[in-house]
């Protein structure tokens, strides 16, 4: 498909989002590295290009389109706001040659105080009027849920943050709980290092950037995790009721407010799930049909931290999703220096589309 086609398609979604209010916004391609680093670790390495220079230093072809939008927004931006976006997005595949390491993404981003689940529904609801009668399944859910039932958990504050920030890491948040409920051993180098009196006894030679001070503080930090009680069968059953939720819209709420009778950490964020669905059947979609996961968005979704959903053509597993979006409250928090403002907004991929309406 030639790149004219798709360019004039993303134009005419974005008219299509300017036309409900947004603001057309553009970003730089080169993106500072330091600000993704910070956010995602190291793993973004895996899928962005880096190059860098000896001015600016390490940056990053634009990988995605939201962050710099938060950035302008959290800088300049005016309660609420709306803006839409159309341009390329770089990606490396290092597991599939077929997919494309660069497309062009449409956005609409709603940045909104006052009643942040009637936005959810208003941002999903543009983004499926959008794709117009391409037949694509709609997929929702909620890591917000997942998010409260780990601050819920009867544990230490470190334990819980290590458990939060690899939610989006689902081997490794599941080797954490197995670690954490006394499932799984210590690591042999680990217990070894903890059962010495002093670590530095032998003499050995001290090699690479920690100080000594560093490395003791971090010896302390094992040590306290190590006399931290394990998290019990009953909470670790609980989590893992959550993430196996996987029905009907309406059937995942009461299957969710019955597991929130016995875990009250996650009540709130389930009664955010009433709310929106009502906030969804009024703007008329048909939440009996609409699929909820309780997991979903958890190995691609890093920034989000609430509502989350995508549009897939199930006729053709191969493809990634058509459009995904979500909200990312605690983004703006991270890039706001101090401001922060409830936020959401999704993605269309109008080449994926384009496929799909000619049958390709």
């Amino acid at each position: 498909m030639d790149r004219a086609t798709i360019r004039a398609r993303a134009a005419q979604l974005r008219a299509g989002f300017e036309a409900e209010g947004a603001q057309p916004v553009e970003t730089a391609i080169l993106q500072p590295a330091g600000t993704l680093l910070d956010l995602y670790g190291e793993d973004i390495r895996a899928r962005a290009y880096v190059t860098s220079d000896a001015l600016r230093g390490e940056q990053m072809l634009r990988p995605d389109f939201t962050v710099p939008v938060v950035q302008m927004h959290m800088e300049y931006g005016a309660e609420p706001a709306r803006y839409t976006y159309a341009g390329e997005v770089f990606r490396r595949q290092e597991d599939d040659a077929a997919r494309a390491n660069e497309y062009t993404q449409v956005g609409y981003e709603v940045f909104e105080r006052n009643n942040p689940v009637d936005a959810d529904a208003e941002v999903f609801c543009l983004i499926k009027s959008a794709l117009g009668s391409t037949p694509l399944r709609a997929a929702t859910g909620d890591i917000g849920i997942l998010m409260a039932a780990v601050e819920g958990l009867d544990t230490s504050a470190a334990r819980k943050a290590a458990l939060r920030r690899h939610i989006w890491h689902p081997r490794r948040f599941r080797a954490l709980i197995d670690r954490y409920a006394g499932r799984a051993p210590v690591p042999a180098a680990r217990a070894a290092l903890l059962a010495a009196d002093d670590p530095f006894a032998n003499g050995a030679p001290q090699i690479g950037l920690r100080s000594r001070s560093e490395v003791e503080a971090r010896i302390a930090t094992l040590r306290a995790d190590a006399a931290t009680p394990p998290i019990s069968e009953r909470e670790v059953s609980l989590l893992d009721a959550i993430l196996s939720v996987r029905e009907s819209l309406p059937n995942a709420l009461e299957h969710l407010r019955d597991i929130a009778v016995d875990l009250p950490a996650i009540e709130a964020a389930v009664e955010r799930l009433a709310a929106r669905m009502k906030a969804l059947d009024k703007r008329g979609i048909d939440i009996e049909t609409l699929d909820f996961e309780a997991s979903y968005g958890r190995t691609s979704m890093e920034y989000y931290d609430g509502f989350v959903f995508g549009f897939y053509a199930e006729a053709r597993a191969d493809l990634p999703a058509v459009a995904t979006g979500g909200r990312y409250d605690a983004l703006t928090r991270v890039l706001g220096q101090g401001a922060e403002i409830p936020a959401v907004g999704g993605v269309i991929r109008p080449g994926l589309l384009i496929d799909l309406e000619a049958g390709k």
